[in-house]
Protein backbone atom coordinates (compact mmCIF):
# COMPACT_ATOMS: atom_id res chain seq x y z
CA UNK A 1 0.00 0.00 0.00
CA UNK A 2 2.72 2.47 0.95
CA UNK A 3 4.69 1.74 -2.22
CA UNK A 4 1.61 2.62 -4.23
CA UNK A 5 1.36 5.98 -2.48
CA UNK A 6 5.09 6.71 -2.47
CA UNK A 7 5.17 8.68 -5.73
CA UNK A 8 2.55 11.23 -4.67
CA UNK A 9 4.05 11.45 -1.18
CA UNK A 10 7.50 12.05 -2.70
CA UNK A 11 6.11 14.85 -4.85
CA UNK A 12 4.50 16.50 -1.82
CA UNK A 13 7.62 16.07 0.32
CA UNK A 14 9.81 17.49 -2.45
CA UNK A 15 7.58 20.56 -2.72
CA UNK A 16 7.81 21.05 1.06
CA UNK A 17 11.62 20.82 0.80
CA UNK A 18 11.48 23.35 -2.03
CA UNK A 19 9.48 25.89 -0.06
CA UNK A 20 11.46 25.41 3.16
CA UNK A 21 15.10 25.12 2.13
CA UNK A 22 15.51 25.63 -1.63
CA UNK A 23 14.65 29.34 -1.57
CA UNK A 24 11.66 28.95 -3.88
CA UNK A 25 13.87 27.78 -6.76
CA UNK A 26 12.06 24.47 -7.20
CA UNK A 27 10.13 24.26 -10.46
CA UNK A 28 7.14 22.07 -11.29
CA UNK A 29 7.33 18.57 -9.86
CA UNK A 30 6.07 15.90 -12.26
CA UNK A 31 5.95 12.15 -12.78
CA UNK A 32 7.74 11.00 -15.94
CA UNK A 33 8.32 7.60 -17.52
CA UNK A 34 11.84 7.17 -18.89
CA UNK A 35 12.83 3.89 -20.52
CA UNK A 36 9.74 2.25 -19.07
CA UNK A 37 10.60 3.31 -15.51
CA UNK A 38 8.69 5.91 -13.52
CA UNK A 39 10.60 8.90 -12.09
CA UNK A 40 9.69 11.99 -10.11
CA UNK A 41 11.22 14.86 -12.09
CA UNK A 42 11.77 18.50 -11.18
CA UNK A 43 13.82 21.54 -12.08
CA UNK A 44 15.75 23.89 -9.81
CA UNK A 45 16.48 27.43 -10.97
CA UNK A 46 20.24 27.84 -11.32
CA UNK A 47 20.83 24.10 -10.97
CA UNK A 48 21.49 22.02 -7.87
CA UNK A 49 24.19 23.25 -5.54
CA UNK A 50 26.19 20.91 -3.31
CA UNK A 51 24.01 21.98 -0.38
CA UNK A 52 20.83 21.31 -2.40
CA UNK A 53 22.00 17.78 -3.12
CA UNK A 54 22.87 17.18 0.55
CA UNK A 55 19.38 18.31 1.57
CA UNK A 56 17.52 16.30 -1.07
CA UNK A 57 19.60 13.22 -0.27
CA UNK A 58 17.36 12.82 2.78
CA UNK A 59 14.04 12.55 0.96
CA UNK A 60 12.20 9.73 2.69
CA UNK A 61 11.48 7.67 -0.44
CA UNK A 62 14.54 8.66 -2.46
CA UNK A 63 16.70 5.83 -3.75
CA UNK A 64 18.76 7.66 -6.37
CA UNK A 65 19.16 11.11 -7.88
CA UNK A 66 19.92 11.73 -11.55
CA UNK A 67 20.63 14.80 -13.63
CA UNK A 68 19.43 15.08 -17.22
CA UNK A 69 22.36 15.39 -19.63
CA UNK A 70 20.65 15.66 -23.00
CA UNK A 71 18.47 12.56 -23.15
CA UNK A 72 20.72 10.63 -20.76
CA UNK A 73 20.66 10.37 -16.97
CA UNK A 74 23.82 11.08 -14.96
CA UNK A 75 23.88 9.73 -11.37
CA UNK A 76 24.35 12.39 -8.71
CA UNK A 77 26.06 10.99 -5.58
CA UNK A 78 23.85 11.21 -2.50
CA UNK A 79 25.12 12.56 0.81
CA UNK A 80 22.68 11.27 3.42
CA UNK A 81 22.83 12.29 7.07
CA UNK A 82 22.76 8.63 8.17
CA UNK A 83 25.31 8.00 10.93
CA UNK A 84 24.64 4.32 11.63
CA UNK A 85 23.97 1.10 9.73
CA UNK A 86 20.40 0.95 8.44
CA UNK A 87 19.60 -2.18 10.45
CA UNK A 88 19.13 0.18 13.41
CA UNK A 89 15.79 0.94 11.74
CA UNK A 90 15.04 -2.14 9.66
CA UNK A 91 15.99 -5.11 11.87
CA UNK A 92 13.05 -4.87 14.27
CA UNK A 93 9.96 -6.74 13.04
CA UNK A 94 6.72 -6.74 15.02
CA UNK A 95 2.97 -6.26 14.42
CA UNK A 96 1.99 -2.61 14.18
CA UNK A 97 5.46 -1.30 13.33
CA UNK A 98 5.26 1.95 11.39
CA UNK A 99 6.76 1.86 7.89
CA UNK A 100 10.35 3.15 8.12
CA UNK A 101 9.99 5.39 5.07
CA UNK A 102 6.85 6.93 6.52
CA UNK A 103 8.62 7.56 9.84
CA UNK A 104 11.33 9.43 7.96
CA UNK A 105 8.72 11.39 6.00
CA UNK A 106 6.91 12.42 9.19
CA UNK A 107 10.16 13.54 10.82
CA UNK A 108 11.27 15.40 7.68
CA UNK A 109 8.12 17.44 7.15
CA UNK A 110 7.92 18.31 10.84
CA UNK A 111 11.52 19.56 10.79
CA UNK A 112 10.86 21.54 7.61
CA UNK A 113 8.01 23.40 9.34
CA UNK A 114 10.29 24.59 12.15
CA UNK A 115 12.27 27.81 12.27
CA UNK A 116 15.44 25.77 11.78
CA UNK A 117 14.61 24.00 8.52
CA UNK A 118 17.70 25.51 6.90
CA UNK A 119 19.86 23.93 9.60
CA UNK A 120 18.89 20.35 8.73
CA UNK A 121 22.49 19.51 7.82
CA UNK A 122 24.17 21.15 10.81
CA UNK A 123 21.87 21.40 13.85
CA UNK A 124 21.58 18.69 16.48
CA UNK A 125 17.81 18.71 16.82
CA UNK A 126 16.17 17.32 19.94
CA UNK A 127 13.28 15.09 18.88
CA UNK A 128 10.55 13.80 21.18
CA UNK A 129 8.12 11.02 20.26
CA UNK A 130 5.48 11.02 23.04
CA UNK A 131 3.92 7.80 21.69
CA UNK A 132 7.19 6.08 20.85
CA UNK A 133 6.21 2.40 21.04
CA UNK A 134 9.30 0.37 20.21
CA UNK A 135 11.29 3.32 18.99
CA UNK A 136 11.17 3.59 15.19
CA UNK A 137 11.12 7.40 15.39
CA UNK A 138 13.85 7.43 18.03
CA UNK A 139 16.07 5.29 15.82
CA UNK A 140 15.50 7.54 12.82
CA UNK A 141 16.43 10.56 14.90
CA UNK A 142 19.61 8.74 15.93
CA UNK A 143 20.38 8.00 12.28
CA UNK A 144 20.24 11.73 11.54
CA UNK A 145 22.60 12.52 14.40
CA UNK A 146 19.87 14.08 16.55
CA UNK A 147 19.12 13.68 20.25
CA UNK A 148 16.13 11.39 20.73
CA UNK A 149 13.57 11.27 23.52
CA UNK A 150 10.46 9.14 23.85
CA UNK A 151 7.61 8.27 26.13
CA UNK A 152 5.22 5.32 26.10
CA UNK A 153 2.99 3.74 28.75
CA UNK A 154 3.25 0.17 27.43
CA UNK A 155 5.81 -1.57 29.65
CA UNK A 156 6.34 -4.39 27.14
CA UNK A 157 7.23 -1.92 24.41
CA UNK A 158 9.56 -0.06 26.76
CA UNK A 159 11.36 -3.28 27.74
CA UNK A 160 11.55 -4.43 24.12
CA UNK A 161 13.15 -1.16 23.06
CA UNK A 162 15.57 -1.10 25.98
CA UNK A 163 16.69 -4.64 25.16
CA UNK A 164 16.96 -3.94 21.44
CA UNK A 165 18.94 -0.70 21.72
CA UNK A 166 21.44 -1.82 24.34
CA UNK A 167 21.99 -5.15 22.55
CA UNK A 168 22.37 -3.46 19.16
CA UNK A 169 24.90 -0.96 20.49
CA UNK A 170 26.98 -3.74 22.06
CA UNK A 171 26.80 -5.97 18.99
CA UNK A 172 27.87 -3.11 16.72
CA UNK A 173 30.63 -2.13 19.19
CA UNK A 174 29.39 1.45 19.21
CA UNK A 175 30.76 3.69 21.91
CA UNK A 176 27.99 4.33 24.43
CA UNK A 177 27.28 4.83 28.10
CA UNK A 178 24.11 3.87 29.95
CA UNK A 179 23.42 6.74 32.35
CA UNK A 180 20.16 5.43 33.77
CA UNK A 181 18.19 2.22 33.42
CA UNK A 182 15.45 1.40 35.86
CA UNK A 183 12.62 2.83 37.95
CA UNK A 184 12.09 6.55 38.56
CA UNK A 185 11.07 7.28 42.16
CA UNK A 186 9.54 10.38 43.65
CA UNK A 187 8.51 10.58 47.27
CA UNK A 188 9.38 6.89 47.58
CA UNK A 189 6.92 5.94 44.85
CA UNK A 190 7.76 4.53 41.42
CA UNK A 191 6.37 6.98 38.85
CA UNK A 192 7.87 5.37 35.76
CA UNK A 193 10.93 3.72 34.30
CA UNK A 194 13.66 5.38 32.32
CA UNK A 195 16.50 4.55 29.95
CA UNK A 196 19.11 7.23 29.28
CA UNK A 197 22.02 6.48 26.99
CA UNK A 198 24.84 8.53 25.48
CA UNK A 199 26.00 7.36 22.05
CA UNK A 200 28.91 8.32 19.81
CA UNK A 201 28.69 7.37 16.13
CA UNK A 202 32.43 6.65 15.91
CA UNK A 203 35.60 6.59 17.98
CA UNK A 204 36.55 9.94 16.49
CA UNK A 205 33.19 11.41 17.46
CA UNK A 206 33.59 10.05 20.99
CA UNK A 207 37.03 11.63 21.36
CA UNK A 208 35.66 14.94 20.09
CA UNK A 209 32.78 14.85 22.57
CA UNK A 210 30.27 14.51 19.72
CA UNK A 211 27.75 12.49 21.73
CA UNK A 212 24.04 11.96 21.09
CA UNK A 213 21.50 11.24 23.80
CA UNK A 214 18.62 8.76 23.88
CA UNK A 215 16.13 9.26 26.72
CA UNK A 216 13.07 6.98 26.94
CA UNK A 217 10.43 6.94 29.68
CA UNK A 218 7.81 4.29 30.46
CA UNK A 219 4.87 6.46 31.57
CA UNK A 220 1.64 7.98 30.27
CA UNK A 221 2.11 10.62 27.58
CA UNK A 222 -0.10 13.10 29.46
CA UNK A 223 2.61 13.14 32.16
CA UNK A 224 5.39 14.06 29.74
CA UNK A 225 5.88 17.37 31.54
CA UNK A 226 6.99 15.48 34.65
CA UNK A 227 10.00 14.02 32.84
CA UNK A 228 10.98 16.65 30.26
CA UNK A 229 11.52 20.37 30.81
CA UNK A 230 9.31 23.03 29.19
CA UNK A 231 10.64 24.35 25.89
CA UNK A 232 13.36 21.70 25.73
CA UNK A 233 12.32 20.00 22.47
CA UNK A 234 12.82 21.21 18.88
CA UNK A 235 10.54 18.69 17.19
CA UNK A 236 7.70 16.57 18.51
CA UNK A 237 6.71 13.68 16.24
CA UNK A 238 3.94 11.18 16.93
CA UNK A 239 2.15 8.41 15.06
CA UNK A 240 -1.21 8.31 16.86
CA UNK A 241 -3.13 5.07 17.41
CA UNK A 242 -5.30 4.21 14.40
CA UNK A 243 -8.30 3.02 16.41
CA UNK A 244 -8.32 -0.38 14.68
CA UNK A 245 -5.88 -2.87 16.22
CA UNK A 246 -4.96 -0.73 19.17
CA UNK A 247 -6.15 2.36 20.93
CA UNK A 248 -4.87 5.27 22.96
CA UNK A 249 -4.97 5.72 26.69
CA UNK A 250 -5.13 8.77 28.90
CA UNK A 251 -4.86 8.92 32.66
CA UNK A 252 -8.56 9.62 33.11
CA UNK A 253 -9.93 7.22 30.51
CA UNK A 254 -9.64 3.59 29.73
CA UNK A 255 -8.94 2.47 26.17
CA UNK A 256 -10.01 5.20 23.75
CA UNK A 257 -10.23 4.35 20.07
CA UNK A 258 -10.84 7.97 19.11
CA UNK A 259 -7.47 9.73 18.77
CA UNK A 260 -9.23 13.05 19.37
CA UNK A 261 -9.60 12.12 23.03
CA UNK A 262 -5.85 11.59 23.19
CA UNK A 263 -5.14 14.89 21.44
CA UNK A 264 -7.46 16.82 23.74
CA UNK A 265 -5.61 15.52 26.80
CA UNK A 266 -2.06 15.45 25.49
CA UNK A 267 -1.51 18.28 22.99
CA UNK A 268 -1.47 21.06 25.64
CA UNK A 269 1.21 19.07 27.51
CA UNK A 270 3.19 18.45 24.33
CA UNK A 271 2.99 22.09 23.21
CA UNK A 272 4.60 23.28 26.46
CA UNK A 273 7.61 21.07 25.77
CA UNK A 274 8.27 22.66 22.37
CA UNK A 275 10.74 25.52 22.02
CA UNK A 276 9.34 28.63 20.32
CA UNK A 277 9.92 28.08 16.63
CA UNK A 278 9.70 24.30 17.03
CA UNK A 279 7.18 22.10 15.27
CA UNK A 280 4.82 19.24 16.03
CA UNK A 281 3.90 16.57 13.48
CA UNK A 282 1.28 13.91 14.04
CA UNK A 283 -0.18 11.18 11.86
CA UNK A 284 -3.51 9.48 12.46
CA UNK A 285 -6.33 7.53 10.81
CA UNK A 286 -8.77 9.91 9.14
CA UNK A 287 -11.46 7.22 9.17
CA UNK A 288 -11.85 7.73 12.93
CA UNK A 289 -11.10 11.46 13.19
CA UNK A 290 -11.55 14.30 10.70
CA UNK A 291 -8.56 16.47 9.80
CA UNK A 292 -10.41 19.65 10.78
CA UNK A 293 -11.21 18.28 14.23
CA UNK A 294 -7.60 17.23 14.84
CA UNK A 295 -6.35 20.62 13.63
CA UNK A 296 -8.62 22.38 16.14
CA UNK A 297 -6.81 20.69 19.04
CA UNK A 298 -3.43 21.86 17.74
CA UNK A 299 -4.67 25.41 17.20
CA UNK A 300 -6.25 25.48 20.66
CA UNK A 301 -2.81 24.77 22.13
CA UNK A 302 -1.41 27.88 20.43
CA UNK A 303 0.17 26.10 17.45
CA UNK A 304 -0.04 27.31 13.85
CA UNK A 305 -1.23 24.49 11.58
CA UNK A 306 0.34 24.15 8.13
CA UNK A 307 -2.89 23.69 6.21
CA UNK A 308 -2.13 24.67 2.63
CA UNK A 309 -0.69 22.84 -0.37
CA UNK A 310 1.50 20.76 -0.35
CA UNK A 311 0.86 20.06 3.37
CA UNK A 312 -2.62 18.83 2.47
CA UNK A 313 -1.22 16.28 0.00
CA UNK A 314 0.18 13.79 2.53
CA UNK A 315 -2.93 11.62 3.00
CA UNK A 316 -2.62 8.00 1.82
CA UNK A 317 -4.23 4.61 2.31
CA UNK A 318 -2.54 2.12 4.66
CA UNK A 319 -5.09 -0.69 4.35
CA UNK A 320 -8.83 -1.06 3.83
CA UNK A 321 -9.59 0.35 7.28
CA UNK A 322 -6.92 3.05 7.56
CA UNK A 323 -6.38 6.25 5.59
CA UNK A 324 -3.46 8.03 7.21
CA UNK A 325 -2.83 11.76 7.11
CA UNK A 326 -0.23 14.10 8.62
CA UNK A 327 -0.84 17.34 10.47
CA UNK A 328 2.09 19.64 11.09
CA UNK A 329 1.96 22.73 13.27
CA UNK A 330 4.55 25.27 14.36
CA UNK A 331 4.92 26.96 17.74
CA UNK A 332 5.19 30.71 17.13
CA UNK A 333 8.58 32.17 17.98
CA UNK A 334 7.01 34.99 19.96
Amino acid sequence: MYSGAAVELTRAELEIFGDAVLDGRLGEVETTTIGGVGYVTFTVAGGLTERDVALLSNLSSGYALFEFVGDLLRPVPLARLDRFDDDLITIQKYPGKTNEQFTRLLLNVTLLASDWAGDLLTRRFRVLDPLCGRGTTLNQAMMYGFDAAGLDRDSKDFEAYRTFLTTWLKRKRIKHRVLESGPVRRERKVVGRRLRVEVAASKEAHKAGDVQSVDVVNADTTRAGEFFRPESVDLLVADAPYGIQHGSRTAEQGLARDPLALLAAAVPVWARLLRPGGALGISWNTNVARREAAAEHLAAAGLTVQDHAPWRSLSHRVDQAIVRDILVARKPAS
